[in-house]
This record gives structure tokens, sequence and C-alpha cells, in this order.
């Protein structure tokens, strides 16, 4: 199992005044944009990403982290195994993503993930 990606998530109501100062200050490029959560990317070799979102969709609170792996079924099984309760799911969501939430042992929300 590998992380592929790992990605901030800022709650906020405004995602186009996100998009309005991420990208025309920072010149970073919309790559994901549902309406509830807008992604910001940048280019070149690493590319770094930001997230905004008004909900973490499918009735969820925003998670601090999105964190992107190439196997969530091994993820959960390491999670059952560590006794660390979920938040939410396993779900497979309908923008394609299969999810579920865990907090860390200092209590932020992580959203794993892995595109369908």
């Amino acid at each position: 199992m590998q992380v592929t990606r790992i990605v901030t998530n800022i709650a906020t109501a405004d995602t186009e005044a996100a998009k309005a100062f991420y990208s025309g200050v920072l010149g970073l490029s919309v790559v994901m944009d549902h309406g509830w959560i807008v992604t910001l990317a940048g280019a070149g070799e690493m590319v770094p990403q930001i997230s905004f979102a008004s909900e973490g969709g499918s009735g969820t609170p925003v998670p601090d982290l999105s964190i992107e792996v190439d196997d969530l079924d091994e993820v959960h099984r390491r999670l059952v195994a560590a006794r660390v309760p979920l938040e939410y799911g396993p779900a497979s969501e309908p923008w394609g993503v299969r999810r579920l939430f865990v907090r860390d042992p200092f209590g932020r929300l992580l959203n794993i993930l892995m595109h369908d």
C-alpha cells in the first residue's frame, strides 16, 4: 500500500473567493470543482494541491486532510487491526472515489480515499 497524494482541506463557505485568490494571485489552476469543494493545483514534477470546501460531501464535515492511497481495503484492514474507530465509511461516492474518515492521534479528521 502506498500513499499517492495528500491534500490540505480548508473549510469555507466561499469557494469562489478561494478560487479568485489562489488562482488569481498564486497562479494555481482549478483541477476539480463540485461547487461545495474546489481543488487547485500547481504545475511541475511535484504538484502541490489545496482544497477549499463548505462540506465534506455526502453530509460529512470537512476533513483536515485528504490522503489518497492505492489500496483502501488494506488501509481499512490496518485500521480495524489497530482498533481505530471509523468516523465514516468505507463508502463509494458518486464522484468516483471510495473513502473512509478516521481521526489521527491528534484529533484531525482524515479523509482516506482511492479513485474507483
